[in-house]
């Protein structure tokens, strides 16, 4: 016999004299008058039951109950009593009226109550995740990433897109984090690392004949972690052959437009697109906010022959730039705010944040206030003014520095500051960053890929030979209010090219072939032209949920040091274990 004859959640007025069977938790207890009221929750709803003391047998029981007990009630669906009506709850304008009860499970006292978790750390919610889950807004989060799911996967199913499974265990490659391994027990002193992307096996597959792959592909990098960050994630993966950059994208923002629009009834509307160097240019990032209308303007030029050091030697240096951002409604900042304006531009590096206060444009200097103003020529201050458009009541900030500096701590004040003062222009803002470089320098100096090893360089052997430090890429990111939500690029498919940007990369052959060898082997078979992309899909959940965290959006997660709470993993293994893998844990609490 099943549990429950109806949902919680489907019981209304229609329902009115039926006897129905509910099976849920007690989200609520209520005694009135002698009268016992719980809301029984289950997975569609609430609906609020009754207990009188004339059932003496079902009266008895709810007076042992308490939150979040398991019940099976029955009862017949009656009318609530005028002034009683709930217009919050489906179930709201009825009732059930209880003839029998049966507890299916108690529950302890619990550590948080449900309807006051704000008022909880996360440490404990994630302990206790199990009860954290049954929160109305956590099951929000995760049926919304099911609906979604479903969604794309019709989607690419409907392009002809294969979902294929690629290895869990496989071998450590070039991706850029560190690489969580497994040791074998059949090969003692070896170990499979767990992927940190199926790069390089969906490249294989395309080699294979398979023009047109997917798959909700599980990643793992052992990194350190922040809000859209987790040790394991899950990617939308999908590659296809006889493409070109074009074909991805046109394809990719049919498919995030259309599953925004059946999961939320949300029209993102254009996806604009912007350069990398347009991009860093006017927002100091590739990752831009396009919700905020502030945008850098360039003044270098102007500050050339500046007596005023602090501009004029960024102003001569090619390796820095001079950034102005004209804030409108800036004179409602308090001195107080500049100054912890100031205070965090200096986290990303920068030495200060020069300003002026706008007060009268049309007075030149005079009606201007700043500390700097004293120190710049007149006609280079009526240049900027002019430059930036400067209206009454503005703000201007500047970043003057080493580009990376400038651009950094520019573009979070930029972010800032918007959100201080309400200038975002609109709910949702998604944009195409494209046109990459293929390398950067590192810190340490050396030439490194600025996606990965295996994006296709648009030009020939011999150009990418002489100035690898020019050469561009069709690769290719989409954005979303200022997050990634993904990226993807042409690959190389040129088992000559391959060589040569690995030569670069300063990776020799037997690296190589140690390393992705298969890859390699794989390219000089007859492997088509093909692109692909990946988008992280619990980054896109947190943005649809307007979450704060990833966490919030993955059912059981890990913390920002890699720990899961709820089961205390990771944990030690067994002497046992370990001798049947031949491996020795170092005594870290041994004096050395």
């Amino acid at each position: 016999m099943a549990f429950r004859t109806h949902y919680c959640g489907s019981i209304d007025k229609k329902n009115i004299g039926q006897e129905v069977a509910i099976a849920g938790w007690i989200h609520r207890r209520r005694d009135h008058g002698g009268v016992i009221f719980f809301d029984i929750r289950d997975e569609t709803g609430l609906v609020q039951v009754v207990y009188n003391p004339d059932n003496k047998d079902s009266f008895s029981l709810a007076e042992t109950c308490r939150s979040e007990f398991v019940l099976l009630s029955m009862g017949t669906v009656q009318e609530r009593p005028e002034g009683t009506i709930n217009p919050d709850l489906l179930s709201g304008e009825i009732e059930i009226n209880a003839s029998g009860l049966t507890i299916l499970n108690n529950s302890l006292a619990l550590p948080f109550q449900l309807d006051e978790y704000t008022s909880v750390g996360e440490e404990t919610r994630l302990k206790y995740r199990f009860l954290d889950l049954r929160r109305d807004a956590m099951q929000a989060k995760l049926r919304l990433r099911a609906k979604v799911s479903h969604s794309l996967r019709n989607f690419l199913n409907d392009e002809n897109f294969l979902e294929i499974e690629t290895p869990l265990l496989t071998k450590a490659t070039p991706e850029g984090a560190r690489d969580y391994l497994v040791p074998s027990r059949t090969y003692p002193g070896s170990f499979f690392a767990l992927p940190q992307s199926p790069q390089l096996f969906k490249q294989t597959l395309m080699a294979s004949g398979f023009e047109k792959y997917y798959q909700f592909a599980r990643c793992f990098r052992d990194e350190d972690l922040r809000a859209d960050r987790q040790p394991e994630f899950t990617q939308i993966d999908l590659e296809s052959a006889f493409v070109e950059a074009n074909d991805i994208i046109e394809l990719v923002t049919r498919m995030i437009s259309k599953t925004f629009k059946e999961t939320m009834n949300v029209d993102l509307g254009e996806f604009p697109h912007l350069t990398y160097a347009e991009a860093i240019e006017k927002y100091g990032t590739d990752k831009p906010d396009l919700r905020n209308p502030l945008e850098f303007i360039e003044v270098k030029d102007l500050f050339i022959d500046s007596d005023f050091k602090v501009f004029s030697e960024p102003a001569n240096s090619d390796e820095s730039r001079i950034a102005a951002l004209r804030v409108p409604k800036g004179e409602s900042l308090s001195r107080k705010q500049i100054d912890d304006y100031t205070d965090f531009v200096g986290t990303f590096g920068a030495k200060g944040l020069a300003y002026i206060r706008v007060e009268d444009p049309s007075k030149g200097k005079e009606g201007l206030q700043s500390p700097i103003i004293k120190f710049i020529d007149e006609n280079i201050i009526n240049q900027i003014l002019i430059t930036l458009e400067a209206k009454k009541g503005d703000i201007i900030f500047f970043g003057a520095g080493k580009r990376k500096v400038v651009n950094d701590s520019l573009s979070a004040l930029r972010d800032l500051v918007a959100k201080d003062l309400d200038l975002l222009v609109s709910e949702w803002a998604p944009c195409w960053v494209v046109d990459f470089p293929m390398f950067e320098i590192a810190s340490s100096g050396q030439i490194t890929p600025l996606h990965h090893p295996f994006t296709a360089p648009r030009c020939s052997i011999e150009e990418l030979k002489d100035n690898p430090l020019l050469a561009l890429t069709d690769a290719y990111d989409v954005v979303l209010n200022g997050t990634e939500l993904g990226g993807g690029s042409v690959r190389i498919h040129d088992h000559e090219m391959q060589s040569e940007v690995l030569k670069i990369l300063d990776i020799d052959h037997e690296e190589a072939q140690e390393k992705f060898g298969f890859l390699t082997s794989a390219l000089q078979h007859g492997c088509p032209p093909h692109a692909g992309l990946a988008i992280g899909f619990d980054r896109m959940i947190m943005l649809m949920t307007k979450s704060d965290s990833i966490r919030d959006v993955i059912a059981f997660p890990k913390t920002q040091s890699a720990s899961c709470l709820m089961t205390d993993a990771p944990g030690a293994a067994s002497f046992e274990q370990l001798n049947e893998l031949n491996l020795k844990v170092q005594d870290l609490n041994k004096e050395t």
